[in-house]
């Protein structure tokens, strides 16, 4: 496929938006229309390195050509459902309290497409929204309730790879596929029709991993597939092949992780490779279905007129640090793409200011001319976009920090980063029981030197600035307390069946090696500081 032709803060902190800048304060008459795209597990490096090689991209490197490019763009929690949860509300995870794939927002929550609904335009979404819940598994649960239990247990499928179709097989995600077909239609059919303005949300599911169903009837998300078509698009010789930390180095929480996501064991350097090169073979695919609802912009002579956002909920490590999957604050995991175009949008601009996807929603409401709340916490990036401000926006708009959480499975300890300048500050739990990381990202791009020992006087004062925005400790112990009240209660509805319940997890096959063993940790953990 071608590409086509050239054609948060505090709660407290009041937030700006350019719109009343430009119109004083008055909200001005809605004018542009809004299209977004939001991917899952999609790797925001992809669309910020100049001249990658890698996988061709050619939509993503359409919008970078015609309009922004947020360079240090980052999730607010490292998988699918509290992502977006922080996306649709504007509120970090410890607000929207959505600690995992199954406690997200409420289902009535107003999101800023409702704001948009109420102040004339016309909304439609499309496809995976996974904000109120994710349809995850009990596996899933039970894996994020007994985290801080003290045992190790093999929670998903190796990862693999899958082969399907032939040299011009292109829709491998069939229904992503359809979803973006009923986007493209409702734009050439009904959006042309409008007298509106519209706001348009296409989910996509692509590039995340697809479930392995031949693991059992608890299968996880380990199989990369795509097709021949997809895979002639990524240059091997350009995968970089990740340099790992020998296990008995590892952070404590990083060891827990890659045990749970079964990556101890021995792998090829081709199946890595494999690895790899078929996640990117996917990210082309969602690359295409971009492209399709682009073009039907294009082809309805609404492109002009309508800002198109690019994004995802989180990233994918593809055996990065020995692990796939998210749920780390690692960049492959962490970072973001975030593109935009659109009317009053530069063309080629590089924005450098670290940001987050809780800035959305203050964004859309700025594009919109509607008053932005001031609980937010994230703040409007059209004053980042704007020429006119570019040379204040760094300090006086925008906050040059992003923080992100995870309180979900796969994770041992509730995890918090703040990114800020060079450095990546993440600390864990409590703040004592488990040690912090700093990454210089600048000297150390690939996040193998741990260096918060070596800056003592740095890791303090990124944990201070840490505890002014969030009091983790006692975030970390709410959460504590919620998983082990929801794992009681499940516990009980089960009666006697519950043995033979936990025993067939996704987990069954360590667990049914040595049952009275976890049951005894399982126990200890529940009678411990109740």
């Amino acid at each position: 496929m071608a590409a086509p032709a050239e054609l948060a803060v505090p709660p407290a902190v009041l937030v700006i938006s350019l719109a009343a800048l430009l119109h004083g304060g008055v909200t001005a008459k809605p004018q542009h229309n809004l299209l977004m795209v939001m991917s899952d597990s999609f790797d925001g490096r992809l669309t910020v390195f100049a001249g990658n090689h890698t996988v061709e991209l050619p939509f993503v490197n359409f919008m970078k050509r015609r309009g922004a490019t947020f360079l240090n763009a980052y999730t607010n929690s490292p998988i699918c459902c509290p992502s977006r949860a922080a996306m649709w509300s504007g509120l970090f995870t410890h607000f929207t309290e959505s600690w995992n794939n199954f406690k997200c927002l409420d289902p009535n929550y107003t999101t800023w497409m409702d704001i948009l609904k109420k102040h004339g335009y016309y909304t439609k979404k499309i496809g995976k929204e996974d904000y109120t819940e994710g349809h995850h598994s009990l596996s899933n649960r039970v894996e994020a309730w007994t985290r801080d239990v003290d045992f190790l247990l093999r929670q998903e499928g190796r990862p693999v790879v899958k082969l399907t179709g032939g040299p011009s097989t292109v829709r491998v995600m069939e229904k992503d596929w359809q979803n973006t077909d009923a986007a493209a239609n409702w734009i050439r059919k009904e959006a042309i029709k409008l007298s509106q303005p519209f706001a348009l949300y296409l989910g996509l599911n692509l590039p995340h991993p697809y479930a392995s169903p031949e693991m059992g009837e608890a299968f996880g998300a380990s199989t990369f597939r795509t097709s021949p078509y997809w895979l002639q698009r990524v240059s091997y010789e350009a995968i970089t092949f990740p340099e790992w930390v020998p296990l008995g180095d590892m952070h404590p929480v990083d060891y827990y992780s890659t045990f749970t996501k079964n990556c101890t064991g021995d792998f090829t350097k081709k199946e890595i490779l494999d690895i790899r090169a078929f996640y990117y073979a996917m990210c082309a695919e969602t690359d295409a279905m971009l492209g399709e609802v682009i073009s039907a912009l294009r082809d309805a002579h609404l492109l002009k007129n309508t800002v198109v956002v690019f994004s995802s909920d989180h990233g994918e490590l593809a055996m990065e640090h020995r692990q796939f999957y998210k749920m780390s604050m690692y960049e492959g995991s962490s970072h973001v793409p975030l593109l935009m175009m659109g009317p009053n949008i530069r063309p080629g601009k590089h924005i450098p200011n670290v940001v987050s996807l809780v800035d959305i929603y203050p964004t859309v409401l700025d594009i919109a001319g509607i008053a932005i709340p001031q609980n937010l916490s994230g703040m409007s990036l059209m004053p980042l976009l704007s020429d006119k401000y570019n040379n204040k926006v760094s300090s006086q708009f925008h906050p040059n920090w992003a923080l992100s959480e995870f309180h979900g499975c796969n994770v041992n300890a509730s995890t918090y980063m703040l990114r800020t300048g060079q450095w990546k500050y993440i600390a864990y739990s409590d703040g004592d029981s488990v040690p912090p990381q700093l990454f210089d990202l600048c000297n150390d791009p690939d996040e193998l030197r741990d260096v918060a020992k070596m800056f003592p006087e740095i890791t303090a004062s990124l944990d201070r600035k840490l505890r002014s925005i969030v009091d983790y400790p006692k975030v970390s112990a709410s959460v504590h307390h919620y998983n082990k009240q929801e794992f009681v209660t499940w516990k009980q509805s089960l009666g006697d069946n519950y043995t033979s319940v936990i025993a067939n997890l996704r987990w069954h096959m360590d667990w049914q090696r040595s049952p009275v063993k976890y049951e005894r940790a399982i126990d200890e953990w529940l009678n411990s500081y109740k």
